[in-house]
């Protein structure tokens, strides 16, 4: 069972690493990360991770992962990312879209008639991409699996690997990492968190939620044209 994860720039490294870590454990998975070349790829917060494939060099998978993040606005407009996303998905048995990374897939096309998850603050931008948003943490239609924010990336590679191998696989793998979230303040979501908390992210990603709008829209016009 091959996996590939999509490796660019400014990507959110939780959105890939907490995937990794389940869909590495899994048993009979082997995976890569994919990025056009092999120099080192910076993530959002300044780690900096290391591609084992190119798109040149990248097997075909039964599993496609598409982090989130940032850079995720710069994916959206790459010929690039578009094609070699909907070429390794047209493929693959499942294909998971993490946090804003759905937004990418749906660049893609591969959401038309679809329902689909995504961060709470860019769920609206699926519309854009004739998907139906979904307010689910994790959702599935289909072979498509599309999850909210960040850490719920860790939840949808557990259901993965509950789909492919067995729930008691899955199981094994979520006790081995002792995944069982008890956060010290309630409030993970807009609707469990306090309104001044919910306005506090609201002003600190209104530079990030313009540009992303904008981002949308020249990809969904690329789309649809």
């Amino acid at each position: 069972m091959h996996v590939n994860f999509l490796l660019f720039p400014d990507l959110t490294q939780l959105d890939l690493t907490g995937p990794y870590e389940v869909l590495a454990r899994a048993p009979g998975f082997t995976i890569d990360l994919v990025s056009p070349s092999m120099e080192p790829v910076r993530s959002d917060r300044g780690l900096t991770l290391l591609p084992t494939a190119t798109f040149a060099t990248a097997a075909p998978c039964e599993l496609l992962v598409v982090p989130g993040g940032p850079g995720t606005d710069q994916a959206l407009l790459d010929r690039r990312w578009l094609d070699f996303t909907a070429c390794q998905a047209a493929g693959a048995g499942f294909v998971l879209g993490i946090c804003t990374g759905s937004l990418l897939l749906g660049a893609a096309g591969l959401l038309r008639g679809r329902r689909a998850a995504c961060h709470w603050q860019a769920r609206e931008f699926l519309a854009s991409f004739a998907a139906t948003p979904d307010e689910s943490r994790m959702c599935i239609d289909g072979n498509i699996l599309t999850s909210g924010g960040v850490t719920s990336g860790i939840d949808l590679a557990l259901k993965a690997v509950a789909l492919v191998c067995d729930e008691d696989a899955a199981r094994q793998i979520q006790l081995q990492i002792e995944y069982d979230p008890q956060p010290p303040f309630p409030g993970g979501t807009p609707r469990t968190s306090p309104d001044r908390i919910v306005q506090r992210c609201l002003d600190a990603g209104r530079e990030r939620h313009a540009a992303r709008a904008r981002a949308v829209a020249q990809a969904s016009a690329a789309l649809d044209a």
